[in-house]
């Protein structure tokens, strides 16, 4: 979209943030909302007059009509764009069966069903929690994030960029919208299973990201601020409690426009970096 021909899977380490720094886009707080309600469909980008709302109208018809069943059969259309519906409503939250279930009248199995197809499609990823043997704090249950922010404001009604920034979900946006493009920096390799995780456990720690690679663990936080402060990486310390782990660096990923120095190796990381 902006020309930039790095495709380094992303990694908050110095030799990604020199290599990174040679092809960054100038992109504007305005423009990365304007991104995150628009999405990241190819037509509405080759054509910035097509109709927001006309598009993905048709382009939820299309997929239930079309490519969902290939996958599978849907007997009830109008439930399962409800379920599309309220499963936009829970991006960037844990995964909640059995509220699904609940708010769009099916059953549990039948929800479970249907997110199936929306995993398979790739339009929602489950971004599991991290586990091992001495993390028996931790929670087990996914986080579910729809992959393109455009579809997921056109369900849940944020019809514009300046409410979608200034309203309830904004950060849960901001946050799938992130985590969507690090996903596609992997996938964009051929990585198809990136080893990416979440950490929460019983006493409240939370990191919202985590890459595994070699055995390091990078801890990221995820912030719609443009002013992150020390507090936001305390939970990053709960990592130097795992033996056999070694914690790489990491930082909080915002709207912040200069690579800074937050805390010893974790930095403030502005979103074009990605």
């Amino acid at each position: 979209m902006y020309g930039v021909s790095f495709d380094d899977p992303f990694l908050p380490e110095e030799e990604y943030y020199d290599a990174r720094r040679k092809q960054l886009a100038d992109i504007s707080y305005e423009e990365i909302w304007n991104t995150i309600h628009r999405g990241s469909m190819p037509e509405l980008f080759e054509n910035p007059g097509f109709n927001w709302q006309m598009f993905y109208g048709a382009y939820v018809r299309t997929y239930i009509e079309r490519d969902v069943r290939e996958i599978t059969e849907i007997g009830d259309t109008v439930k399962f764009t409800k379920f599309m519906v309220a499963a936009a409503a829970s991006t960037g939250q844990l995964l909640n069966l059995a509220s699904l279930a609940r708010d769009v009248g099916i059953s549990q199995p039948t929800a479970e069903r249907w997110l199936s197809v929306l995993v398979a499609s790739n339009l929602v990823f489950l971004l599991h929690p991290y586990s091992n043997n001495v993390t028996k704090r931790a929670i087990k249950t996914p986080k579910l994030y729809f992959l393109d922010t455009g579809l997921a404001a056109y369900l849940t009604r944020w019809n514009t960029p300046e409410v979608l920034k200034n309203g309830a979900m904004a950060g849960a946006f901001f946050e799938s919208f992130v985590i969507a493009e690090i996903i596609r920096s992997y996938y964009n390799r051929g990585i198809l299973e990136p080893a990416l995780y979440f950490y929460r456990d019983r006493d409240m720690n939370e990191i919202d990201l985590l890459i595994e690679e070699n055995g390091v663990l990078y801890p990221l936080e995820i912030k719609k601020h443009a002013d992150p402060a020390k507090k936001d990486v305390a939970a990053f310390s709960v990592l130097d409690k795992m033996p056999g782990k070694k914690r790489g660096p990491g930082g909080v990923i915002c709207l912040y426009d200069n690579l800074i120095t937050l805390q010893g190796n974790d930095r403030v990381i502005p979103v074009s970096y990605l």
